[in-house]
């Protein structure tokens, strides 16, 4: 990509293109509305929204009422996102809101920002609530370094994949999780990242928040006396210098999955032995070795 530059209250060139302006809202209390948010949606000539029929109720809260109210979610995304786009490149200033808290995280308003950015139209943000940094804020945990994952996959495999190269990172580890699936998640860290310290964060800014914070094990007992309820942000410990050193000494580290896989073969096991050998060294499935050496 070539260089773009943004100067976004400077007076731009007259090419008669709007804005996108990324506008976040409320993650559960309402006063959590900034007056520069609501004067933003009041201003912009159309509203971008995940969920219609929530955007809707929080506008009405705040008297809000948008020329257009248009639905851009990810089943629609690939032809909602270039009707937007046009809208703006005509000169009209769109507003894009997920159901709660910042926009074009974990959700298809990413893409949205990606066009705009390829038309030359400059993407404003209008920041606000957001709740994987207000789990981490007050989780006890460093804040030095984090990494925000999001929403893992649900194959275990998959999921493998996503916490494996992650295993030695000393930051903070942020994702989202629902209350279907949080127990099972707890499972995955402690298998693969071990009994660190975490927190569960849920109903962020709501009368029962909840901030629950133990070993992942001390986690998975509390939850197990007391249902899961309501979407989660989970924050875990990131990991400590003498796992981060060990990872770094680990002799296979400079190496290419089939050079790890010889080494084991070479030293006499056969080939299925080596390839498991080789996956539990890496931290991931043996089906994942198997693909590296196809």
């Amino acid at each position: 990509m070539s260089l773009n530059r943004q100067s976004s209250f400077q007076k731009r060139e007259e090419d008669g293109k709007g804005a996108l302006y990324l506008v976040a809202t409320p993650i559960g209390n309402l006063e959590d509305m900034t007056f520069r948010a609501v004067r933003t949606l009041k201003e912009c000539d159309i509203i971008a929204a995940e969920d219609t029929r929530q955007t809707r109720k929080l506008l009405t809260h705040f008297e809000i009422s948008p020329p257009m109210l248009f639905s851009y979610h990810e089943h629609n995304k690939a032809a909602s996102g270039p009707e937007l786009i046009r809208y703006i490149i005509e000169g009209k200033n769109l507003a894009l809101v997920s159901d709660a808290g910042l926009p074009a995280i974990s959700d298809p308003g990413s893409d949205l920002v990606k066009l705009a950015i390829a038309e030359g139209i400059a993407v404003i943000p209008i920041p606000g609530a957001n709740a994987a940094l207000s789990s981490l804020i007050v989780s006890g945990l460093s804040t030095e370094r984090f990494t925000f994952i999001g929403f893992l996959p649900r194959e275990r495999k998959d999921i493998l994949t996503v916490l494996s190269p992650i295993q030695a990172s000393h930051g903070t580890l942020l994702l989202y999780e629902s209350p279907h699936r949080i127990i099972k998640t707890l499972g995955f860290i402690n298998e693969m990242l071990g009994n660190r310290q975490v927190v569960l964060a849920r109903e962020l800014t709501k009368r029962y928040e909840e901030f629950v914070r133990g070993s992942v094990e001390e986690c998975l007992a509390w939850l197990a006396e007391h249902p899961p309820i309501g979407e989660y942000c989970v924050v875990i410990e990131g990991a400590s210098e003498v796992e981060e050193q060990k990872e770094r000494d680990a002799w296979w580290q400079e190496i290419s999955v089939q050079e790890h896989v010889t080494h084991y073969e070479e030293s006499g096991l056969d080939r299925k032995e080596a390839m498991r050998k080789a996956a539990s060294d890496r931290g991931v499935s043996k089906r994942d070795v198997y693909n590296a050496l196809l």
